[in-house]
């Protein structure tokens, strides 16, 4: 049995120094040191032998078995270094050297423009509410009173949803978070102080201050004595802290279907400082949102009296905001996955 092992282990050694692969490799450590194996045989037939032959054959066994086991972790780091030089072209490399630099990832900026904004309503009295982005044609529209004969609805170029239910109603990608509105009327109770941050979708082409996907917020205030006064006061108080006092805001009349009287209010362009560019279209103001007082039909759609309560709403696109602050002439930037763009925030 010494004569065995002994001829067992100038085999592996001569089998090992052949092998140029992984595989090859664990192939071999099964073959010699395997459950198996040969040499774990004789192991397991120690309790047979006699008690000299059996020392002899333990200690000869286990001196072969350690030598192997060294033989195949030399073996695995040769291997290993030759890979790792084959992957950098044959070069040298030393792994004592410091690591490549990766850079740390940060948010998008128009995910820290919503951040910002919805802290500064938070401390507002607000709180933060989100919904579903494929919407009732209901919740969208009719609810918001805007129902299927209304102009309005021509504005709003609609992605449509090829799904019907049992019902039959049909769904879409909403056009504005102003659906969640008319959701959170239906199921909340006054007072309620709401914004509503999110994507939206409409059908059409992209130019410098348009894209089929944006984003918006939606504001809405619900409760007893609520009046234009406080529509303005929470929307000038929004500018200044965003924006800073010296930005001009301009607010004058408007329409919008769920709102009566409805208001846009508009920021001078920081692009042209108020003399008139191809962003604001040679106004010198870009608008950033519509408000008003809620609707009654709105209400009275939710369930909510307004006879008791009356409440203002208001909704603008998130992008334009960080176009004023920091000149920026064309929406696209924000979704080109330049790396150059974004690093800047």
């Amino acid at each position: 049995m010494l004569q065995q092992l002994g001829k067992l282990k100038v085999n592996a050694l001569q089998e090992l120094e052949g092998i140029n692969n992984v595989k090859e490799l664990e192939s071999w450590r099964v073959h010699y040191l395997g459950r198996k194996s040969h040499l774990t045989e004789i192991l397991r037939s120690l309790a047979t032998l006699p008690l000299e032959e059996k020392k002899a054959v333990g200690a000869r066994a286990n001196e072969v078995k350690s030598f192997l086991e060294d033989s195949l972790r030399q073996k695995e780091q040769a291997l290993r270094e030759l890979e790792l030089a084959a992957s950098a072209g044959g070069e040298h490399i030393d792994i004592t050297l410091p690591g490549h630099h990766l850079p740390i990832g940060r948010l998008h900026p128009i995910t820290q423009t919503l951040n910002e904004i919805c802290t500064i309503f938070v401390s507002m009295g607000f709180q933060v509410v989100a919904g579903p982005e494929v919407e009732w044609d209901y919740y969208n529209f009719e609810a918001l009173n805007i129902p299927k004969e209304h102009p309005a609805r021509d504005t709003m170029s609609t992605s449509w949803v090829d799904f019907q239910v049992e019902n039959g109603r049909p769904m879409l990608l909403r056009t504005h978070t102003t659906s969640v509105s008319a959701r959170i009327i239906e199921t909340m109770r006054p007072p309620i102080r709401v914004v509503i941050p999110g994507r939206v979708y409409r059908y059409e082409a992209s130019d410098a201050t348009h894209t089929p996907m944006f984003y918006q917020i939606d504001g809405l205030v619900v409760d007893e004595g609520i009046t234009m006064a406080d529509l303005k006061g929470t929307l000038y108080e929004f500018s200044r802290r965003f924006f800073g006092e010296d930005r001009r805001v301009r607010f004058r009349c408007d329409y919008f279907p769920f709102v009566e009287p409805g208001a846009e209010m508009a920021i001078e362009c920081s692009v042209c400082g108020g003399k008139g560019c191809r962003l604001c279209g040679d106004t010198g103001w870009i608008e950033i949102l519509g408000a008003g007082m809620t609707h009654p039909r709105v209400l009275q759609r939710g369930g909510i009296d307004p006879d008791i309560y009356t409440s203002f709403a208001f909704g603008m696109g998130i992008e334009r905001l960080p176009m004023l602050r920091y000149g920026i002439d064309d929406i696209r930037l924000f979704y080109s996955s330049d790396l150059r763009f974004l690093r800047q925030f």
